[in-house]
């Protein structure tokens, strides 16, 4: 297999990385001895045609991102906006919107994310996200990549990580769901 893991953290005075490294780390370390990795450091720049060379020859393409404002960094939307052309990821033309333009079937993707917020704040109608899990938040991601035909694999998350981070907990969980969901 091959896997593509991809930095998306943007640098801020207040969100410095540590803990995106960390787990980008760690998901390098877990593939590294059996698989082929390539990996992307979007805050070190990227080029466009480099970057969709190397989804096309992935198989597997794993996004380590925080979440900023309920999303991605600005950069890793730009990093998307980009990849993600006409002509070489999805077509257009299709009887159904959105179905069946995808030129990148048979690929999965994952997104690796790290939250301020605590767990308990999804999935319940009395707390913030009114009930809505990480998916619906993330839910236009997820269609960019639907678009393009690619097939998701369950998103991992690291919750309360401002507060409360328990950073071997977090790697912990990252094996364990990267052995469930993608191994399996």
């Amino acid at each position: 297999m091959n896997v593509l893991i991809i930095n998306g953290h943007e640098y801020y005075e207040h969100s410095k990385g540590r803990l995106n490294d960390t787990m980008f780390e760690a998901l390098t370390d877990f593939f590294q001895p059996d698989f082929s990795v390539k990996t992307s450091i979007l805050k070190n720049g990227f080029d466009k045609e480099e970057e969709q060379n190397k989804v096309f020859w992935a198989d597997l393409i794993i996004y380590q991102t925080p979440i900023y404002n309920y999303s991605v960094p600005a950069l890793f939307k730009k990093y998307i906006d980009v990849t993600h052309e006409h002509g070489v990821y999805f077509t257009g033309g299709t009887k159904e919107y959105g179905i069946g333009g995808g030129l990148l079937g048979g690929k999965r993707y994952m997104f690796s994310t790290t939250w301020n917020a605590p767990r308990q704040a999804f999935h319940n109608e009395d707390q913030f996200f009114e009930g809505k899990g990480v998916d619906d938040i993330l839910f236009h991601l997820h269609l960019s990549h639907k678009y393009a035909g690619m097939t998701r694999v369950d998103t991992f998350s690291c919750f309360d990580v401002k507060k409360h981070p328990d950073i071997e907990q977090y790697r912990k969980d990252l094996a364990d769901h990267l052995r469930k969901h993608v191994l399996s």
